[in-house]
């Protein structure tokens, strides 16, 4: 009786040792203690969180289902949990809405930290933005401080009289996805007085870098969903869990243009269904991928030479287009994916030993840069 088949080789499930500082990170906290959706209402509910103008941050909670996953602006999911925030970034009048976040402690000066959030643009939007700013700041920006506009684009230095800094988009893209989300990542070296942070658009129309996105709104806007925020400290290596102890390991590194064959993407014989222990290491790819927007992906399956090549050849094909499948599903897009069967054509061992054979018997991945 044949066994069921193993496919072997990278991406090994790796666990980082980094710590989240941001305070409820995907604002599941909130004291309604209620599945609710509450328009303007981020600022009262959220615990952590605040509003460092007079706009009216919106959050939604996906188990509400009046206004949860599909509200006034659109359609999304939440990245994490059930609850995510929705906030205007841009509209013909200059206002603004941001969020401000609390970390849990004040950042040591000359670390290296690597922030990362979700954005999704909300399907009515009429613009897609490239200027979406972090502003990090020593102390809570105070609303309508000095001359800072109470419900306009913050000024910075009008909002705060501690000390902060300003980061931009680091990829210099427009954000301009109503699919899914797109994460915005970015290192940073703090100076040693950080406690506090906001995202949004800190640049007045004039300033403000837009494109026309498909819209059926007769209002010029750009709003977008924000959640699964966090800040944790930047580490060159990760970690494999055994048992109760850490071992700190360097890191995969995933090149371009090289093709790298998965470890755990396991299958039943003679079956196309990806097993439960294959979906970790496909996670860790879809995450790389959503990490690096401007990069595609193949998928290659492959056979050993046991049965008919004509089954070979679809069985290979069915493995691929799972794989793919799984990683749109998580919400990668349709257009950054691609599957190729090779049936038992492309060996890379002997079939003549069960060893080989299970080498051959494999799904293998190539990164292409766009």
């Amino acid at each position: 009786m044949k066994q069921p088949i193993v496919l072997l080789l990278l991406f090994c499930g790796f666990i980082s040792i980094g710590q989240n500082l941001v305070l409820n990170p995907s604002f599941e906290d909130h004291r309604t203690k209620h599945c609710i959706s509450i328009l303007g209402g981020f600022k009262i509910h959220i615990t952590n969180w605040s509003i460092p103008n007079y706009g009216s941050t919106d959050f939604f909670d996906t188990c509400e289902a009046t206004m949860g996953g599909r509200n006034y602006n659109g359609f999304q999911e939440a990245k994490a949990g059930t609850t995510y925030a929705g906030m205007y970034l841009f509209t013909d009048k200059n206002y603004r809405e941001y969020v401000q976040g609390e970390l849990s402690k004040t950042l040591i000066k000359g670390k290296t930290y690597t922030m990362t959030f979700y954005l999704s643009l909300a399907d009515k939007s009429s613009y897609a933005l490239k200027d979406i700013q972090v502003l990090i700041t020593e102390e809570k920006l105070k609303p309508c401080h000095h001359s800072n506009a109470c419900d306009k684009a913050i000024k910075p230095s009008k909002a705060t009289e501690g000390k902060f800094k300003m980061y931009s988009n680091p990829d210099n893209i427009y954000l301009s996805n109503k699919e899914s989300w797109m994460a915005y990542t970015f290192e940073f070296t703090a100076e040693g007085y950080e406690n506090y942070f906001s995202i949004g658009n800190f640049y007045r129309n004039a300033k403000t870098k837009k494109e026309d996105v498909l819209s059926n709104s007769p209002f010029l806007f750009s709003y977008y969903y924000i959640d699964d925020i966090s800040i944790e400290p930047s580490e060159k290596g990760e970690v494999n869990v055994k048992k109760d102890t850490f071992k700190t390991v360097k890191a995969p590194i995933i090149k371009t243009n090289e093709t790298y064959t998965f470890i755990n993407v396991l299958f039943d014989f003679d079956k196309a269904q990806l097993l439960a222990i294959s979906k970790e290491e496909l996670n860790q790819l879809y995450k790389h991928l959503e990490l690096n927007p401007m990069l595609n992906v193949e998928i290659y399956g492959h056979t050993d030479s046991i049965g008919l090549e004509t089954r070979n050849q679809e069985l290979s094909e069915q493995r691929a287009k799972a794989v793919a499948d799984y990683l749109i599903e998580k919400g990668l897009e349709l257009t950054r994916i691609t599957s190729f069967g090779f049936g038992s054509t492309q060996p890379i061992s002997t079939n003549d030993t069960e060893e080989g054979r299970q080498l051959n018997r494999r799904v293998a991945f190539k990164l292409i840069q766009k």
